[in-house]
């Protein structure tokens, strides 16, 4: 089923739109969920927080991707979740926090919510304006959670090459941050 059909199906209130969800875009939706809480359990119950989501969000909002909608909705439930946990460093996430603490906004107002917001565009602009290499492996870390290992075998690479070049992306990101008026 295509999305577009899906995405009606929500606006219908009809609930064979979270089974078609599911159908469609569980499978990869869990997998990001695992690499986050590494439990299978909690992943499943993010999964099903996601689909609640969904609903609740579809109408009025209206994914122009309902993949990578559901995927981010997903990842943000699963890294709540184990925030709520403190599960950091039982989990082997550390490091992908570590990497990126200094451009982690807190949430504890409603002003650092809305520069958390602008942030994340203008990081969203610096992404789309990596070379296709660099933008697949910043997404692959820091989207998808994958190790640094993993990396190196899906495109062929060293670990340390890939590492060099979180770095090396990470230092043009503050840079541009900074360009922009962010003074990190």
């Amino acid at each position: 089923m295509e999305d577009r059909e899906i995405i009606e199906l929500y606006f219908k209130r009809d609930d064979s739109a979270i089974a078609e969800t599911d159908k469609k875009y569980g499978g990869y939706c869990l997998s990001i969920a695992k690499r986050i809480l590494r439990n299978t359990e909690d992943s499943e119950e993010c999964l099903s927080s996601a689909f609640f989501t969904l609903w609740n969000l579809i109408p009025p909002e209206v994914p122009k991707n309902l993949g990578i909608f559901s995927a981010k909705i997903t990842r943000n439930l699963a890294i709540s979740a184990l925030r709520r946990k403190n599960a950091f460093k039982r989990s082997g996430n550390t490091e992908i926090f570590d990497e990126l603490s200094e451009f982690i906004a807190s949430n504890d107002n409603i002003e650092d919510e809305i520069i958390a917001k602008e942030l994340e565009e203008k990081i969203n602009l610096f992404v789309k304006m990596l070379p296709e290499k660099d933008r697949n492996i910043i997404i692959r870390r820091y989207f998808f959670f994958e190790s640094t290992k993993e990396i190196a075998e899906k495109y062929g690479f060293s670990q340390n090459g890939i590492s060099v070049s979180l770095h090396r992306t990470r230092k043009k990101l503050k840079t541009y941050l900074e360009k922009e008026g962010y003074c990190l």
